[in-house]
């Protein structure tokens, strides 16, 4: 959606209006822009925006994320209206799998059961037994008996972290998230020389040389809350850079480092943003409420088999408090 600034407008000021005006609330995800951030009622990982989704009384949800998180937002809340700044914010792990391409693989292991990282479609989700995202995900795969076979998909890293993790040998969709691909493990361990200090953390969707190196791995909202907790001064943080505003916000008396990213052999800062994330801008936000789209429609058929295998996700994490 192309949208022309206009500078006249308090963007902060008027959303602020048309969120009270129409009973809306914002949810933002880490890796939306500082600007975004600040002006959110609930910021958070993937599964915190679920969980804030479910229980809203808000009567119109704007979503400031990505695609397929707006898509489970409607899934949990399907009597809401639900709405996104930007229709094309994808996700790379989303379009790694289509429906019709998994299902086909699906049906090669019948008796295996589906574990699908909540980076998917909501198509995907409908061929799902359970949902999870990086903060739940060892303990969804734990939840699965250990003589049942398991295929996860899309995030082949994340996948694999987990295998080591909880010692299954799960079944991998050849799926990767653009931006933790991207991170590179010499270029990390060449900064740690610089800032011999600062500790290594990591998302678990990064590659395996790269979580080789981290002294700790854990999903977006894990990294937050371990730079609050944890002693040290500084830290080089392989994760999408917006996380990086709640960190300094949380902790401003330490210092933080984006792990340097390469692209095809050449280092590229701007592959520490993720492009479809960053799709989203203020004046979109300010339209998109005002205007009340563009709107999240999902079938009705899609919306309830989808929300079986969430639902089954947010029991299994209230359970173990997560």
């Amino acid at each position: 959606m192309e949208v022309e600034a206009l500078e006249k407008i308090d963007y902060v000021a008027e959303i602020n209006r048309l969120k009270k005006e129409k009973n809306a609330v914002i949810l933002a995800h880490y890796y939306q822009t500082a600007d975004i951030q600040d002006v959110a009622d609930y910021i958070g990982d993937s599964l915190g925006l679920s969980q804030q989704a479910a229980k809203t009384k808000a009567d119109m949800i704007v979503f400031a994320g990505v695609r397929f998180m707006a898509e489970t937002a409607k899934i949990l809340s399907p009597d809401k209206k639900v709405v996104l700044p930007d229709i094309n914010a994808g996700c790379s792990l989303e379009e790694s799998a289509p429906a019709d391409v998994f299902s086909a693989f699906k049906a090669k292991h019948p008796d295996a059961v589906v574990i699908s990282y909540v980076n998917c479609s909501a198509e995907l989700k409908t061929l799902t037994d359970i949902v999870c995202t990086s903060t739940n995900a060892v303990k969804i795969v734990e939840s699965v008996p250990k003589d049942k076979q398991i295929i996860f998909a899309p995030d082949k890293n994340l996948g694999d972290y987990l295998n080591r993790k909880t010692g299954r040998d799960m079944i991998l969709w050849d799926g990767a998230c653009m931006v933790h691909e991207a991170f590179s493990a010499d270029m990390i361990t060449e900064l740690k020389a610089k800032h011999p200090d600062a500790e290594i953390i990591a998302h678990p969707e990064s590659e395996k040389p790269v979580l080789d190196v981290a002294s700790y791995i854990g999903s977006t909202t894990g990294l937050l809350k371990y730079t609050m907790s944890s002693p040290s001064k500084e830290f080089i943080v392989a994760t999408e850079s917006g996380i990086l505003h709640q960190m300094k916000k949380a902790s401003p008396d330490k210092k933080f480092h984006v792990a340097p990213t390469v692209k095809n052999g050449y280092a590229c800062q701007a592959c520490q943003d993720c492009p479809h994330m960053k799709l989203n801008t203020m004046e979109k936000l300010y339209y998109c409420l005002k205007n009340e789209k563009p709107e999240i429609t999902l079938p009705e058929d899609v919306i309830r088999d989808a929300k079986a295998p969430i639902d089954r996700m947010l029991e299994i994490s209230a359970k173990f408090g997560l």
